[in-house]
């Protein structure tokens, strides 16, 4: 029992892969790891999904199977602390979700499960505590699987975060590209070159069978088991796990799929979403509609996080998306990127904080950013945060208000940035109040960095800025600083490349 082990290559965690034992069938069971999410303080969730055929809708017949699993306050699996067994079966993909609770805060525990003959990956998780006296946290987005390899996750083991912070993207639901690289016109007499180093497996995902199949391609990577098999993770969706620029009810193409379609796409996508993360709630359907929870509160320590969900409830882009200049639009204070529950929520938790760090896990960039100079009216991104400006003036003086440093962590945009906080967002005279961290892609092309690094000047809060390379950031956190690191890769399209550290940064020296 749990005894033949193989160790995984190029992390420093005590993670171990079991040697390949085969059910009768002769296919392995555990193809996509393990992963553990949702920490609390006194329990977590385990994660893991059977599927001996994982780019074939998993291959199990539908029927209900039993998973045994374990915890263990040891990585030799030696003192058992919690064990049980777990019915699945088709309706859920055969996933496994299993919470543990009434464990003891802020340590370690490393946990298993076996099916028929097959043992899984052993998995390190981490209950969360408010006493801890400091957290590290990592935060990821963007991994786009054709784009590049998922380096930056095996620099992430390594370094065994308390928490991963995943703010969305987590899979692309286009088609099949082209192997190779290609050049793109970028404007302006700009031209740059983009590698396709890996392929999709099928083309554009709608169905609940395609998800799980997108899921399944994604999870084979191994890079990507570790980093779940060596911390838990806290997750929300952004656009691509449904589809681009989506926005409540809305796809992005209207013209291309009736609200009908676009209903039971979301359906299909939030469904595969539950089956293929450590998440505790599945998807309530009612009738067509479906809602999934996602956004909450975790305390690491010195910081408490608070994960935003920014695409179910929120009021579609106005003056027609992307990169434009204002719109009567955006002065309607009815707008919201978070809906009316959810920032209830968030207003009501940080006027409560006692956290030395009050922390926004947001998709979208916080920040404004300002993509042309001069008197012109301002250019921003009205899929970000720019584009819900009131609601998110009444965020930041909330944050001002309360106790705690303010730090947002975001992603979307694919480029690194670390940015200082104001009272008036776009007022960069206005009262500084805290800082942002915007991390770069884990593997997603960045054809806009040359425009922003362009118009730097006329964003005076923004203090770096990297959209060439691919990476994640780190933080370390005390109740009297906050350290990020920004690692990066050297060439996400070569297995096993470097990743260094491209620049770090200290609130108490910003």
């Amino acid at each position: 029992m749990f005894s033949r082990r193989l160790f995984l290559a190029g992390s420093a965690a005590s993670l171990w892969i079991p040697a390949m034992a085969r059910a009768a069938s002769g296919a392995y069971h555990f193809t996509l790891g393990v992963a553990s999410g949702s920490p609390r303080d006194d329990g977590m969730i385990l994660w893991t999904r059977l599927a001996p055929d994982p780019l074939k809708g998993g291959g199990m017949t539908p029927e209900p199977v039993n998973v045994r699993w374990r915890l263990c306050a040891d990585d030799q699996m030696k003192t058992t602390v919690r064990e049980g067994v777990f019915t699945t079966s088709g309706r859920e993909g055969h996933s496994v979700h299993v919470r543990v609770d009434g464990l003891a805060p802020g340590r370690e525990y490393w946990y298993q499960f076996n099916y028929g003959q097959d043992e899984s990956p052993i998995g390190r998780t981490r209950t969360s505590s408010r006493n801890d006296p400091s957290a590290k946290l990592a935060l990821a987005s963007c991994q786009s699987y054709e784009s590049g390899y998922f380096t930056a996750y095996g620099d992430m083991a390594k370094w065994l975060p308390d928490c991963v912070i995943h703010v969305g993207d987590y899979i692309y639901e286009g088609g099949i590209g082209t192997l190779g690289v290609r050049m793109r016109d970028l404007g302006n007499g700009q031209r740059q070159a983009f590698e396709t180093v890996r392929l999709h497996n099928s083309a554009e995902i709608v169905t609940l069978w395609d998800y799980r199949n997108r899921y399944a391609l994604y999870k084979s990577d191994k890079d990507l088991q570790a980093a779940h098999a060596a911390a838990p993770w806290i997750v929300a969706m952004d656009d691509h796990e449904v589809d681009n620029n989506w926005a409540s009810d809305i796809p992005q193409d209207p013209e291309a799929q009736t609200p009908l379609e676009f209903q039971v796409r979301k359906l299909a996508a939030f469904q595969a979403y539950w089956e293929h993360m450590p998440i505790e709630k599945p998807p309530v359907i009612e009738q067509l509609k479906s809602k999934i929870q996602l956004y909450g509160k975790y305390r690491f320590g010195p910081a408490q996080v608070h994960l935003l969900d920014t695409r179910q409830f929120r009021s579609d882009q106005a003056c027609g998306d992307n990169r434009k200049a204002p719109c009567a639009a955006l002065d309607d204070p009815k707008r919201t990127l978070t809906g009316a529950a959810q920032e209830q929520w968030l207003l009501k938790e940080l006027s409560a904080s006692d956290a030395a760090f009050n922390v926004l896990a947001s998709q979208t960039w916080f920040s404004p950013f300002r993509y042309n100079e001069g008197p012109d009216d301002d250019v921003r991104n009205l899929d970000q945060w720019d584009g819900y400006p009131l609601q998110r003036e009444k965020i930041a003086k909330a944050l001002a208000k309360a106790d705690g440093t303010p730090v947002v962590l975001s992603g979307d945009w694919h480029i690194s940035g670390a940015m200082t906080l104001h009272e008036t967002p776009t007022d960069p005279k206005s009262r500084k109040i805290g800082y942002e961290f915007a991390g770069t892609s884990i593997a997603s092309h960045c054809p806009w960095a040359g425009d922003m690094m362009a118009v730097r000047d006329a964003n005076p809060h923004v203090t770096y800025l990297n959209g060439q390379k691919r990476g994640y950031v780190r933080s370390t956190v005390t109740a009297k600083d906050w350290h990020t690191e920004y690692r990066v890769v050297t060439d996400a399209g070569v297995v096993g490349s470097g990743v260094v550290t491209d620049a770090e940064f200290r609130t108490s020296e910003m």
